[in-house]
């Protein structure tokens, strides 16, 4: 028996003498940082410890070089926050909406990993999901059993009978109340509510599985079946029956809306974030900024990377495009709180097109302003879960003290920001969470 707490001892003498093992540092030399806060960056050093930035820099920082410090030599290159997707379906986004109906679950699943993992080496070590069957992949990642980034999970996305989450075939309507749940209903991907007992139990069933906000359906969508672009969904009693719900979890409501009436019953009701609203006018953009709530507003345009819709479909996407330009300079002009995202959803290409997605954003931005989109804005909406945020911790700046996501870019993204769309050329160093899952640089 002493041989084998003799080996023990040789093995882990922290844990013999009930020590703590000391924390991984990373020591990143001769980079220029972007902050995300500030517009301009400067050169100097940055110091992880465990999960957590402990010092930034522009002279050097000692540390004591022992087995368990890595030091990193940047030469130059551009250490910006790890980038942020405010609106991503990390289960859906690179599979089609027939795969989820007809494969089996399992092959979903293990798409929805892959997916996760590649979005992670694109960059981007947080995201906002925005509905889907997420908890599961989210637990896994967060247990180490396969990459991927930082998921704020809303859980099924709560809709009305016929509104943007009624996946249901007309033969499943009417629905008696003995009859079992749909399938997308039954794997939680959406949850049909209708009166605002209902909403409340569908909003509460997604804040027991551990949503970190609730997301609604306020309007119609475009690749819907059943409704229309311009019609309103749920009233202002439903909504308020959500909205109750999250607030007394200490979090908030979200809601997919295109039109100014969708926008405004929400915001009547108390919702804290808009999805989309590319057809709002001025006077709800007024009252956005107003009200201090957040516009989660996607570059939704006719280009390479739209997903184009057939039939009526097709032109409710165009409706939706032609408002764009204008959703964006309502935005601007009222100085509104404007997060950004992607909603790849049910298409491959577009998925592994996440980068791009920011790249198109010089339409309206400069890439600074982008930048800072992604990685700051982002990273105060995610904040606004309060305590049913996931993870503890400042995410979307570089400054002492906020959590370790990071990423080093071998060029300069802000004179030319189309080196986030070919992100493993360019991406030099991933980091999240104080870990390093792609390194291209010398290190000691």
């Amino acid at each position: 028996m002493k041989w084998i707490i003799s080996a023990l001892a040789l093995i882990a003498p922290g844990i013999m003498l009930g020590q703590e093992r000391p924390q991984p540092v990373t020591l990143i030399n001769n980079v220029r940082i972007f902050t995300g806060k500030d517009a301009a960056p400067f050169t100097g050093n940055l110091l992880v410890t465990g999960n957590v930035i402990t010092k930034i820099s522009t002279g050097p920082i000692a540390t004591d070089r022992s087995m368990n410090t890595t030091i990193i030599e940047g030469n130059g290159q551009f250490l910006m926050p790890g980038l942020i997707d405010a609106h991503y379906h990390c289960m859906f986004a690179n599979v089609t909406q027939v795969m989820v109906m007809a494969k089996d679950y399992g092959f979903v699943v293990l798409m929805a990993a892959m997916n996760a993992r590649e979005a992670l080496m694109r960059g981007f070590t947080s995201v906002r999901d925005m509905g889907g069957p997420i908890f599961g992949l989210k637990d896994a990642i967060d247990a180490g059993a396969t990459p991927g980034p930082r998921i704020w999970p809303s859980g099924a996305f709560i809709s009305q009978t016929g509104g943007h989450g009624d996946f249901r075939l007309p033969y499943e309507v009417p629905r008696a109340e003995n009859e079992p749940l749909s399938y997308t209903e039954r794997i939680r991907a959406a949850a049909v509510a209708d009166g605002a007992d209902a909403v409340l139990l569908r909003a509460r069933e997604q804040l027991m599985a551990g949503a970190s906000q609730l997301k609604l359906m306020a309007g119609g969508g475009v690749s819907s079946m059943y409704d229309p672009l311009d019609v309103a969904q749920y009233t202002e009693a439903e909504f308020h029956a959500a909205v109750e719900a999250a607030e007394n979890w200490g979090t908030y409501v979200t809601v997919h809306a295109y039109t100014p009436k969708a926008m405004q019953i929400a915001i009547k009701a108390g919702v804290k974030c808009i999805e989309h609203g590319q057809l709002a006018d001025e006077a709800t953009a007024k009252l956005i900024a107003e009200k201090g709530i957040w516009w989660s507003l996607q570059p939704f345009i006719d280009d390479e990377d739209s997903n184009p819709q057939t039939g009526e479909n097709r032109e409710k996407q165009l409706e939706m495009y032609g408002g764009t330009d204008n959703a964006y300079a309502l935005a601007k002009k009222y100085k509104v709180k404007l997060a950004w995202g992607t909603d790849a959803l049910f298409n491959a290409k577009n998925a592994r097109r996440q980068g791009a997605r920011l790249v198109a954003m010089t339409r309206w931005f400069k890439p600074v302003e982008i930048l800072q989109m992604a990685t700051k804005n982002n990273g105060e909406l995610l904040a606004l879960s309060g305590k049913r945020s996931p993870y503890k911790g400042k995410l979307g700046v570089l400054e002492e003290g906020a959590l370790a996501d990071m990423i080093l870019v071998n060029g300069d993204p802000i004179q030319d920001i189309k080196l986030l769309a070919d992100p493993e050329k360019n991406l030099s160093l991933i980091m999240k969470d104080g870990i390093i899952y792609k390194n291209l640089l010398a290190q000691k």
